[in-house]
């Protein structure tokens, strides 16, 4: 998968939920002040790093290269991850979660708005640990996938494919949960 389709997710496409592992904001500097519209600060959200990941994603959605994502940019970039039937009304819901054009500045900024509210590590990491009252930092793959597939906001077999790629058990099924929390809280996997 590559950043586009990581951006797309939170454009709300249905079929792209799983995809939001790797671009979470930079943690210390969540701004929570009341009265911040987000704009003026939202480079100061992101590590610049990140920033530049965003901007490559917004490149290559914006497929006419005007500056601004259109209706058509995203039927155009959804067809090229084979997402070819797309209707009208879902690309119209996408586009309107703008305040108006979609430049880098307002996509940056729909981002940040998104992610602002994310769960820190410990909340994540605490959930995981209900399910391993044996502390060992691993859930076993098959009683995760269970969970994934059958629970809430439910996986399909793509999104369960994408998630062991991402993180793929070891030689006895168990998944590092730990890994898991770190990449959503961080947007990378940690270094060994």
């Amino acid at each position: 998968y590559n950043a586009a389709s990581h951006c797309l997710l939170f454009l709300d496409h249905p079929n792209l939920h799983s995809y939001r592992l790797k671009m979470a904001p930079k943690k210390a500097k969540r701004r929570q002040a009341a009265g911040d519209s987000g704009s003026s600060n939202v480079f100061s959200m992101f590590e610049q790093s990140q920033i530049q990941e965003y901007k490559e994603a917004f490149t290559i959605i914006d497929q006419n290269r005007d500056g601004i994502i259109s209706k058509d940019d995203l039927r155009d970039v959804l067809a090229s991850m084979g997402q070819l039937n797309v209707k009208n009304e879902e690309l119209e819901a996408m586009i309107k979660e703008a305040p108006g054009p979609i430049n880098f500045t307002v996509f940056l900024t729909m981002f940040g708005e998104k992610l602002k509210g994310a769960d820190p590590e410990d909340v994540i990491l605490n959930a995981f640990k209900v399910l391993d009252p044996q502390g060992t930092g691993t859930i076993k793959k098959q009683f995760l996938e269970e969970l994934l597939t059958t629970q809430c906001d439910r996986f399909n077999k793509d999104e369960i494919k994408n998630m062991w790629a991402a993180f793929p058990p070891d030689v006895a099924g168990n998944v590092d949960y730990k890994n898991i929390c770190y990449v959503i809280t961080h947007g990378e996997e940690k270094e060994e």
